[in-house]
Protein backbone atom coordinates (compact mmCIF):
# COMPACT_ATOMS: atom_id res chain seq x y z
CA UNK A 1 0.00 0.00 0.00
CA UNK A 2 1.50 3.83 -0.92
CA UNK A 3 -0.07 7.11 0.13
CA UNK A 4 0.74 9.78 -2.34
CA UNK A 5 0.13 13.43 -1.82
CA UNK A 6 1.63 16.87 -3.32
CA UNK A 7 3.36 17.76 0.06
CA UNK A 8 6.81 17.44 0.47
CA UNK A 9 8.73 14.20 2.14
CA UNK A 10 9.15 16.67 5.03
CA UNK A 11 6.11 17.19 5.61
CA UNK A 12 4.82 13.38 4.55
CA UNK A 13 7.13 12.36 7.45
CA UNK A 14 5.30 14.61 10.13
CA UNK A 15 2.18 13.03 8.99
CA UNK A 16 3.43 9.26 8.61
CA UNK A 17 4.90 9.60 11.98
CA UNK A 18 1.72 11.73 13.76
CA UNK A 19 -0.62 8.97 12.64
CA UNK A 20 1.50 6.34 12.57
CA UNK A 21 0.62 4.97 9.09
CA UNK A 22 1.95 1.77 8.24
CA UNK A 23 3.03 2.11 4.63
CA UNK A 24 4.82 4.31 2.66
CA UNK A 25 4.04 8.25 1.01
CA UNK A 26 5.34 9.13 -1.96
CA UNK A 27 6.00 12.85 -2.96
CA UNK A 28 4.66 14.37 -5.67
CA UNK A 29 5.43 17.63 -5.58
CA UNK A 30 5.06 18.86 -8.84
CA UNK A 31 2.02 16.58 -8.97
CA UNK A 32 2.74 14.52 -12.66
CA UNK A 33 1.71 11.48 -11.38
CA UNK A 34 -1.35 12.99 -9.64
CA UNK A 35 -2.12 14.68 -13.51
CA UNK A 36 -0.88 11.29 -14.79
CA UNK A 37 -3.67 9.49 -12.80
CA UNK A 38 -6.52 12.14 -13.56
CA UNK A 39 -6.79 13.67 -9.94
CA UNK A 40 -6.39 17.14 -10.74
CA UNK A 41 -9.65 18.29 -10.53
CA UNK A 42 -11.44 21.82 -10.69
CA UNK A 43 -11.98 22.86 -7.35
CA UNK A 44 -13.48 26.19 -5.63
CA UNK A 45 -13.33 27.69 -2.05
CA UNK A 46 -15.00 30.97 -1.25
CA UNK A 47 -15.81 31.66 -4.70
CA UNK A 48 -12.68 31.33 -6.20
CA UNK A 49 -11.77 28.25 -8.65
CA UNK A 50 -8.83 26.86 -9.04
CA UNK A 51 -6.94 23.19 -9.93
CA UNK A 52 -6.44 20.83 -7.10
CA UNK A 53 -6.36 17.15 -6.37
CA UNK A 54 -9.40 15.13 -5.82
CA UNK A 55 -8.89 12.57 -2.86
CA UNK A 56 -9.06 9.16 -4.88
CA UNK A 57 -8.16 5.68 -4.23
CA UNK A 58 -7.24 3.58 -6.58
CA UNK A 59 -6.91 -0.67 -6.13
CA UNK A 60 -4.08 -1.90 -8.07
CA UNK A 61 -3.84 -5.56 -8.75
CA UNK A 62 -0.56 -7.69 -8.46
CA UNK A 63 -0.69 -7.45 -12.65
CA UNK A 64 -0.52 -3.87 -12.06
CA UNK A 65 -3.76 -2.65 -13.71
CA UNK A 66 -6.20 -0.75 -11.62
CA UNK A 67 -9.14 -3.07 -10.39
CA UNK A 68 -11.04 -0.53 -8.25
CA UNK A 69 -11.77 3.62 -8.34
CA UNK A 70 -13.06 5.36 -5.34
CA UNK A 71 -13.76 8.81 -5.90
CA UNK A 72 -14.21 11.97 -3.37
CA UNK A 73 -13.30 9.86 -0.56
CA UNK A 74 -13.83 11.21 3.25
CA UNK A 75 -11.12 9.64 5.21
CA UNK A 76 -13.69 8.27 8.11
CA UNK A 77 -14.57 4.80 7.33
CA UNK A 78 -13.17 4.97 3.88
CA UNK A 79 -10.23 1.97 5.01
CA UNK A 80 -13.03 -0.49 6.09
CA UNK A 81 -15.06 0.49 3.14
CA UNK A 82 -11.50 -0.33 0.66
CA UNK A 83 -10.99 -3.88 2.91
CA UNK A 84 -14.83 -4.58 2.17
CA UNK A 85 -14.38 -4.37 -1.87
CA UNK A 86 -11.01 -6.22 -1.32
CA UNK A 87 -12.79 -9.76 -0.06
Amino acid sequence: MLGVSADSVAKQKKFKEKYDLPYSLLADEDKKMCAAYGVMKEKSMYGKKFLGIARTTFVIGPDGKIEKIFENVKPDGHAEEVLASLK
